[in-house]
């Protein structure tokens, strides 16, 4: 049986030595070396070698381990654990020097997340969690909020960015949020607004449109800080299923039912 705990504690030590090499580039950083995977789908030199060193240290951590990750520096072959990684996650930010972006790592056994860890680089905070361990910040434990009523909540969510078949339902989805919450925010990096919900910033995040490996290292710190975490139907295909949602237990119900009643419409 894996020992969890240990395993995460050296994935954090690779998610922030990542992070120092990200956060060295930024300080001489060429936009010119940007490329366009797709539209408004941006990659660097940065991204590429980060994830390099990411799978370099988790493939000696775990060797049994598959990997998926975004830019595709090694070839995913399915195993009953695999890591799930996205070596910077808010490229765009971090092309414009906009100082929200983090690396993030999963563990999925099945499917299942098991361990997560995101690494905001620009605070240097660092999010983890592990199945029965609980959810941390930087040592200290961290828990969702336990503020009940969705209209004293502050919400996340990622706007979309090249997937706009659904636009409208969105935009009446955010008139919703916008009229019964204390506020909506963009931070432009998934794995930040899941590790802000899990610590209990945010009430409640949602996004449709996103990969695995913008969620994969979030989901496990929201639920082992006691929030939950589903696909806008209220089902488990968060992680493949293109639309996701967690929040603390106590405005799930109402979130979920929203979510679900707009974007079904």
């Amino acid at each position: 049986m894996l020992n969890l705990q240990i395993i995460c504690q050296k994935a954090c030590e690779i998610a922030k030595e990542a992070g120092v090499f990200i956060e060295h580039e930024r300080k001489n950083f060429d936009a010119s070396a940007v490329e366009v995977k797709s539209f408004n789908q941006l990659v660097s030199y940065v991204d590429q070698e980060a994830e390099k060193m990411l799978v370099k240290g988790l493939s000696q951590l775990l060797p049994e381990a598959g990997f998926i990750t975004e830019e595709n520096t090694i070839l995913s072959e399915k195993k009953p654990y695999m890591w799930v990684i996205d070596p910077l996650d808010g490229t765009t930010n971090f092309i414009h020097n906009l100082p929200v972006y983090s690396v993030s790592i999963g563990l999925i056994h099945e499917n299942k997340s098991i361990l997560g860890v995101v690494y905001e680089i620009n605070h240097k905070e660092l999010f983890y969690a592990w199945q029965n361990g609980g959810a941390w910040l930087n040592g200290n434990p961290i828990k969702v909020k336990t503020n009940s009523l969705l209209e004293n909540s502050l919400l996340a969510t990622g706007f979309p960015y090249y997937d706009f078949k659904i636009m409208e339902k969105y935009l009446e989805t955010l008139k919703f949020f916008m009229k019964n919450s204390q506020g909506m925010r963009r931070m432009g990096s998934a794995a930040v607004d899941l590790a802000y919900t899990a610590c209990g910033r945010f009430d409640g995040f949602f996004e449709y449109g996103l990969s695995p490996w913008d969620v994969a290292g979030g989901v496990c710190l929201i639920e082992e800080a006691g929030g939950m975490v589903s696909d806008f139907s209220g089902g488990q295909d968060y992680l493949f299923g293109k639309t996701i949602l967690g929040s603390s237990k106590a405005i799930y119900p109402k979130f979920q039912e929203t979510l679900e009643l707009y974007f079904n419409k």
